[in-house]
């Protein structure tokens, strides 16, 4: 801020620079845009009947009935795209959206895969400033939204498209509509049961959906495993993703990458707690675990009461026979716990 403020006289005397003075202070992170996202957030909820790939032809003057270009429409445009991009800059209404999407439970940047489904939901929030849609419901929306945008990958693919084909339907039908019109299509009891439940199945700490578990944990205040740490602490503060399964026991059982890496097989752990689950079988700490909510020392976890203890296992979607679960049983464990995983991210998605 200060070098361009020293160094930028001309930008640093325009409307801009007030309107950003904002961000010299600004900590964000889970949503640090750059010019690309600005202009697409700008120009989609400027012109939400548009593909974006029409902005250089409007900003050259392009009247796209006579295919003549005109004057007024070089001027009609950078008008729209300045109010667009005063918009998204807009320290109000980019802290009114953070709001949001960490209210969704993304709070951290490791939560973020794509910018693209950040950038729709932005979109989504400025469009829904100008509508009659109550303010209490807005929020809802949007959260609504940027999840089943991030479950089903909406946007990964060919995003431009799938921003055109969902501002065509929202200029048709409304933002509410348009939203149970893509749930109803896409958000059957088979993509809970069945596709959810194999997107489980891929050996990646950034699948989507395991993002989305943890987003679920962060929106339900829950504690890590075997522990009294909330996983929205070790997200924020520097943990790490561990194996429920530990990684070195199970290759000493002959597992490998893609075996031990399965998605289920992930749980963000307190450092102590993993230093206390070693190289051991689940069955094994585990049931140190139990063992000291019986008034015993405590060596596995910071849980001493077994009723607490279960119920910490619930939350963290581990099969109830975890006590007697050695690497005899992983694949077991695996299906288990999407099942529970899955159970799980579709109970936050409709509470939201």
């Amino acid at each position: 801020y200060d070098f361009i403020r020293d160094n930028d006289t001309d930008f640093t005397q325009s409307e801009y620079m007030s309107k950003l003075a904002w961000l010299k202070d600004d900590k964000e992170t889970v949503y640090d845009p750059d010019c690309d996202d600005i202009l697409r957030v700008a120009f989609m909820h400027m012109y939400p009947r548009a593909k974006l790939a029409d902005l250089v032809s409007l900003l050259s003057g392009r009247d796209f009935e006579t295919r003549e270009y005109k004057q007024e429409i070089i001027e009609d445009t950078f008008k729209k795209m300045f109010e667009g991009v005063t918009n998204f800059v807009n320290e109000y209404n980019f802290k009114q959206f953070m709001q949001t999407i960490r209210g969704a439970g993304f709070i951290s940047a490791k939560m973020v895969t794509s910018n693209m489904a950040l950038d729709f939901a932005y979109a989504l929030y400025l469009m829904l400033q100008k509508s009659d849609v109550p303010v209490a419901e807005r929020k809802r929306i949007v959260q609504k939204w940027y999840v089943l945008s991030i479950l089903t990958q909406r946007y990964s693919g060919s995003p431009e498209s799938a921003f055109a084909k969902d501002l065509k339907i929202i200029s048709e039908v409304g933002i509410p509509q348009a939203l149970k019109n893509i749930e109803d299509a896409t958000l059957s009891d088979n993509f809970w049961n069945v596709a959810l439940v194999q997107n489980l199945s891929y050996a990646s700490s950034h699948n989507p959906t395991y993002i989305t578990y943890l987003a679920a944990q962060v929106r339900n205040a829950e504690e890590s495993l075997i522990s009294h740490t909330r996983v929205s602490e070790l997200l924020t503060l520097g943990g790490d993703v561990h194996h429920i399964f530990p990684k070195k026991y199970l290759i000493k059982h002959g597992f490998d990458r893609t075996e031990y890496n399965q998605t289920a097989n992930y749980a963000y752990l307190d450092t102590q707690v993993n230093i206390s689950v070693g190289m051991k079988a689940p069955k094994e700490y585990f049931s140190l675990a139990l063992q000291q909510c019986g008034g015993e020392q405590a060596k596995c976890g910071s849980i001493m009461n077994e009723e607490d203890l279960r119920a910490n296992l619930a939350i963290n979607c581990i099969p109830e026979d975890i006590f007697d679960m050695d690497h005899t049983r992983y694949a077991e464990f695996l299906e288990k716990r999407r099942a529970l995983m899955a159970a799980k991210i579709r109970k936050y998605y409709e509470g939201l």
